[in-house]
């Protein structure tokens, strides 16, 4: 039996669904026999892959890479999950929204800069004129929301998928908890 390749994706967030995803423990070598993972800032590829089965994407997003990024992961992958509140409603990184980009940018490198007070030009990806939920970027085929949500929500997820089901999150997560 062939495995299901699972990706992993990390876009304007803090990692906490990347934690939770890993605090499956024990869990993780369990589906270890039935996943290949294949993408993930927890392993070396740099170039997401042709032919993705899942990915599990955390994070808003919020800059042109995170863009782009998204539409590319969405062409390769076959059932993509909005794993957290941050992918799920742009949450936290959506704070920024009420003001205008410039406002942030000179917050960030100007006011709170003692040395080096300047905008940076290179090598900083473009933020998006709104931080923007997954879905309205790309269609979503699973929601997990949850700030971040368990890892038991998260194996629950993974582990309906793999049975071939769409897992039903309604008595599972919730946002914010």
């Amino acid at each position: 039996m062939s495995k299901v390749r699972l990706a992993t994706v990390w876009l304007d967030g803090c990692s906490g669904c990347h934690m939770s995803f890993l605090d499956m423990d024990e869990r993780l070598i369990e589906l270890a026999d039935q996943i290949e993972l294949v993408y993930s800032p927890l392993v070396d590829p740099k170039e997401f892959p042709e032919a993705v089965d899942v990915t599990l994407v955390e994070g808003a997003v919020s800059t042109n890479e995170d863009l782009e990024k998204i539409r590319h992961i969405r062409e390769h992958t076959r059932i993509l999950v909005s794993l957290g509140d941050c992918a799920v409603t742009a949450n936290v990184p959506s704070m920024r929204n009420s003001f205008r980009v410039g406002e942030v940018l000179d917050r960030a490198y100007i006011e709170n800069a003692t040395i080096h007070q300047q905008i940076p030009n290179v090598s900083v990806p473009t933020l998006l004129r709104r931080v923007l939920p997954v879905h309205s970027v790309v269609p979503v085929d699973v929601f997990v929301p949850g700030c971040p949500p368990s890892a038991d929500t998260i194996y629950y997820a993974i582990t309906e998928l793999l049975q071939g089901r769409t897992p039903d999150m309604s008595d599972r997560s919730r946002f914010g908890a």
